[in-house]
């Protein structure tokens, strides 16, 4: 698995510059979300641009979506709830 995570291009992920959350498909998008908060080592900046990935490709997907901002996901990631 991790062999074709490396192979698949960048913008196939929430977070390309960490290769985290696949986004190729609807199921790998509904994971996004459901995994969202659990994202550690990213700045607030860097999951704007993550969220605005996700719900492009839920568009893409017909996935429904929402949240209007990741910020309504459960308490906002792990580092807000330490």
């Amino acid at each position: 698995m991790a062999t074709q995570r490396e192979n698949q291009p960048a913008e196939d992920f929430a977070f390309p510059a960490q290769r985290k959350e696949p986004i190729n498909d609807a199921a790998h998008v509904r994971n996004a979300i459901a995994r969202f908060d659990q994202v550690e080592g990213v700045t607030d900046e860097e999951r704007d641009q993550a969220w605005r990935r996700i719900v492009a490709a839920a568009r893409r997907f017909g996935v429904e979506v929402s949240e209007s901002d990741w910020r309504e996901l459960s308490d906002g990631g792990k580092k807000r709830k330490q």
